[in-house]
Order: C-alpha cells, then structure tokens, then sequence
C-alpha cells in the first residue's frame, strides 16, 4: 500500500509531499490499529446487545432501570 508522506524543512520552510511504500513496521502498526478498532466496535456492540436485552427482560417484568436505581441496584 502506497502512503503519502509530508516532510517539512524547518530551515528553508519548504515542504515536500510524496508518495512511497508502507515499511514493515508501518504495516505492522496499522494492521494493530485496525484490529483494536475492530475489537473495540465489536464490544460496543455486544454492549449495547446486552443492554437492549437486560432492559427487555425489565420491561416484560413491569420495571425500568430507574426503578432498579430506587432499589440501589
């Protein structure tokens, strides 16, 4: 995968934009960072399954999450 680096020269204030190869580690990095954010997203959802399902299981009992507040649960 091609990526677009910017440089920038502090001495002559010119900046330079190319394109090059992805390194190694760049890979490696990135490859890491998706897998976080899939893994993040993925729970989020299951929370939020957990969640819809618990305050299902509240409604067909008769009770909101505001009366388990009341209740200190």
């Amino acid at each position: 995968m091609k990526i677009k680096v910017k440089e920038y020269n502090a001495e002559t204030d010119e900046v330079t934009v190319y394109e090059r190869e992805e390194t190694t580690n760049e890979i490696s990095l990135r490859e890491k960072l998706e897998s976080i954010a899939s893994t993040e997203q993925a729970e989020a959802e299951s929370r939020a399954t957990a969640k819809a399902a618990a305050e299902g299981k509240l409604a067909a009992l008769g009770l909101t999450t505001d009366d388990l507040r009341a209740l200190g649960l």
